[in-house]
């Protein structure tokens, strides 16, 4: 059994955000993906049997918890679900007022979506399938929040990552300007694949794609020189002993 669902969200790098993700989930047959909370409505009116909903929260005319308010009084209020998706965590409490399954706060990655969507999926009676490595498709880029938007940057563009106490910069490859997120160097590390990309020093995490030489306490990328502190000397001689 697979479960339909629609994704609802004004901005269009969310959106195509969302309906990647749908679309690398099995268990999830998109039905429609939509611009605001009235469109959403229509089709959810002409096709009761959606099940499930990511929503965002602010939008114009509607917004997602008013649309949730409805579907919560409505006949649907036990066979249409929402999920979240907003790049606000103050709303939070009120979701809960709703019944939304899950509250996911972007950015996101797709570890947390298919956290919530495995809740869709046992709300439903359904099992939950088993993860295929092998058929998962390699992430070829990733979300950063800039200025209150949700930049999409390939991973390939990326030279490397700085981190600066509750914020990183992001130096990417042919570009002047560098994107600054509030997020820890931690947590992005958790995001990006291990295989392209790899911390050498507490600040930063290097493409492994971009590094340019390298001595035995140190690498360069470009014009940057990046000392190899004693924390990270294991996985710098293994990196070395791969690298040559």
């Amino acid at each position: 059994m697979i479960l339909k669902c629609i994704a609802v969200d004004d901005e269009p790098v969310a959106l195509e955000m969302i309906t990647q993700y749908i679309s690398m989930t099995p268990s999830l047959q998109l039905i429609a993906s939509c611009r605001s909370a009235v469109e959403a409505l229509r089709i959810l009116h002409a096709q009761p049997d959606i099940q499930l909903i990511f929503l965002d929260i602010r939008m114009a005319d509607l917004s997602g918890m008013e649309m949730a308010k409805i579907i919560a009084q409505s006949a649907q209020r036990q066979s249409t679900r929402v999920i979240f998706t907003t790049a606000f965590d103050q709303y939070a409490l009120e979701s809960y007022k709703v019944a939304a399954l899950e509250y996911l706060v972007k950015p996101f990655n797709f570890t947390d979506f298919s956290v919530a969507v495995t809740k869709a999926l046992e709300y439903f009676g359904m099992s939950v399938p088993a993860a295929s490595p092998e058929t998962s498709p390699e992430k070829q880029h990733i979300y950063f929040k800039v200025e209150y938007q949700l930049v999409k940057v390939l991973l390939e563009d990326i030279l490397y990552i700085e981190g600066l106490k509750d914020y990183v910069k992001v130096y990417l490859d042919n570009e002047d300007k560098q994107l600054m997120t509030l997020t820890s160097l931690k947590a992005l590390e958790d995001k990006l694949p291990p295989a392209r990309f790899l911390r050498l020093h507490r600040s930063y995490i290097i493409n492994l794609n971009k590094v340019k030489a390298t001595t035995k306490t140190s690498i360069q990328i470009n014009q940057l020189t990046i000392p190899i502190t004693d924390q990270y000397k294991g996985v710098f001689q293994d990196f070395l002993s791969k690298w040559v």
